[in-house]
């Protein structure tokens, strides 16, 4: 490691842990290797304030993923082909996202970081429905089975590629490093 990388990696672990004293999150390691959570002070919101990764974990970015045909006989515009409400659909992207985790040799318990993008529910009086959202998120993240809570950003956006999608979800993984026998 060069002299600039080095200082880099020191300021960086300085205000890592400077902003871990002053916001008070506790870290929590949980999941792969050295990966730490941390919580936010005094909440039971299950997202991390922040994740830290450690420098020998390969970090795997998956591409925004939309939910799923679930429902054939209907069609391609209606959003009961694809999980119905904002709730359907972010279980069905989950568990889409869970399988092709798992055919990486991942989980769900590796995520780190999401970004969830929402689209106006009519039936929310064309409001992003992030309660929905929040029932589907909440049965794959912050469970007795799968504690882990990644970093989590959700925005409103204007549309999606189809008017029947109203969620799309993109992650962050990390595969810790093997250990050296």
């Amino acid at each position: 490691m060069n002299a600039p990388s080095i200082f880099k990696t020191a300021t960086t672990a300085a205000l890592l842990g400077a902003a871990v004293l002053l916001t008070g999150c506790a870290a929590t390691t949980s999941g792969s290797g050295d990966v730490l959570r941390y919580r936010t002070p005094g909440s039971t919101f299950p997202i991390a304030a922040a994740v830290e990764i450690p420098t020998d974990a390969r970090t795997v970015y998956l591409s925004g993923k939309v939910p799923p045909v679930v429902d054939k006989s209907k069609p391609a515009t209606d959003p009961a082909a694809y999980g119905g409400d904002t709730e359907g659909q972010t279980v069905a992207i989950l568990k889409g996202l869970e399988d092709q985790l798992k055919g990486m040799n991942l989980g769900m318990s590796d995520v780190v970081k999401m970004q969830v993008f929402l689209v106006a529910d009519p039936a929310k009086g064309n409001k992003m429905d992030f309660a929905g959202f929040m029932r589907g998120y909440t049965q794959f993240f912050g469970t007795a089975a799968q504690p882990n809570l990644p970093a989590r950003s959700a925005f409103q956006i204007a549309a999606l590629a189809n008017p029947a999608w109203y969620v799309e979800i993109e992650v962050v993984a990390v595969r810790a490093a093997k250990p050296v026998k």
